[in-house]
């Protein structure tokens, strides 16, 4: 019994909300895990699942605000501006075999890596990054020595950089190190540079790793049941629903309280699950199942109370709706999935902080062009 099986049979045995462990609730239930991101009552510390480092939360929050946008739109404007070339890029990366989902973590990384970093001997760490770090079962493959030297060297080298990059006067952000690069206050201590380096880490993970394990699992769920109805949207949609990358958001609660008749401590954490929200079934009819027509007439019942594939709240991934609208651009450049063949070589999903769609390999044939559908 893998975790996330584990997690159906507590929520089976005692409900949504359940203890995970001594000392570890796990929420499932939709409303209070809402009201538990959006921080209601002040009850659990200031937290935010992209901003925060190991030498604490990166702020003031209209610093995180000011990044997050001006990251945002740098990405959007570079992936429209390649949006003529992307065709080739797709057809040239994803042949008609390929490994999954390796293939669409590398094909995002290589349609953004210019506006991620610049050529160089930081570009060739940071490409070590994604494919020791990112990929699904990376970790697994490497040491922990090996993981712990390759963490070292690109911290100590993004830090550099990004020191180095302070002192110029930067009109519009190149990449996305310029954009963290002025977010760092004239004479901030190396304790800030270091806290951007980890968010550089974290927009690296999200662009290559997030998003590229969101385009496999959309490529997985149709390719293994083509029969499927509804458009591209819905199968994105659905793949979030089904398999959400971000399952799991933890909170440290910042006084004592009772959620839903239980009493936290301030010593307890608090699990917010959104595979758990996504599968109520008072919600989603059928919740288990695949089932992309559930969207095709706007949102769902279950879509605008029970669904939090990007958190919720103050803290909700901005990029969001670009990360989505992204996915459906690669699905729109594959042939047709009457015309895929998808082979997996495993059954179960990679858990780890990203819930990453097994391993598999998709096999097309014909024209490039009939929208993935």
């Amino acid at each position: 019994m893998d975790e996330l099986e584990t997690l159906d049979d507590l929520r089976a045995r005692h409900g949504p909300i359940f203890q995970r462990g001594p000392g570890v609730l796990y929420v499932g239930e939709p409303a209070e895990a809402k009201a538990v991101l959006a921080n209601t009552g002040s009850r659990y510390r200031e937290h935010s699942d992209f901003f925060q480092t190991g030498k604490g939360l990166l702020g003031p929050r209209s610093t995180q605000q000011e990044i997050g946008r001006v990251a945002r739109n740098l990405l959007r404007d570079h992936w429209t501006a390649r949006s003529s070339r992307l065709a080739a890029t797709v057809e040239r990366e994803i042949g008609p075999d390929s490994r999954w989902p390796d293939a669409g973590n590398l094909l995002l990384y290589k349609c953004f890596r210019d506006v991620l970093v610049p050529e160089g001997k930081l570009r060739g760490l940071v490409d070590q990054v994604v494919r020791h770090a990112v990929l699904a079962g990376a970790r697994d493959r490497r040491s922990v020595l090996s993981r712990a030297v390759l963490r070292s060297r690109i911290r100590r080298a993004l830090v550099a950089e990004l020191s180095r990059r302070r002192t110029r006067d930067v009109r519009a952000p190149a990449d996305l190190l310029d954009v963290l690069a002025a977010a760092a206050p004239d004479g901030a201590p190396r304790t800030v540079l270091v806290q951007l380096a980890e968010v550089f880490l974290s927009f690296l993970f999200a662009v290559t790793g997030s998003t590229g394990f969101l385009l496999g699992w959309s490529v997985y769920l149709l390719g293994s049941e083509p029969e499927a109805r509804g458009d591209l949207a819905g199968v994105v949609r659905e793949a979030l629903r089904l398999w959400p990358v971000a399952w799991n958001f933890g909170r440290s609660p910042a006084e004592p309280h009772r959620l839903a008749g239980t009493e936290v401590t301030t010593s307890d954490e608090v699990v917010v699950c959104s595979y758990l929200v996504h599968r109520d079934s008072r919600f989603w009819p059928d919740p288990d199942e695949f089932r992309p027509e559930r969207w095709s007439a706007g949102p769902p019942r279950g879509g605008t109370e029970a669904f939090i594939p990007f958190g919720w709240g103050t803290h909700a991934c901005v990029a969001a709706g670009f990360a989505v609208q992204l996915v459906e651009d690669v699905l729109r450049l594959l042939p047709p999935a009457e015309r895929w063949r998808v082979e997996a070589h495993r059954h179960r999903p990679h858990v780890a902080a990203a819930l990453a769609p097994p391993d598999f390999t998709l096999r097309t044939n014909g024209s490039r062009t009939g929208g993935g559908r």
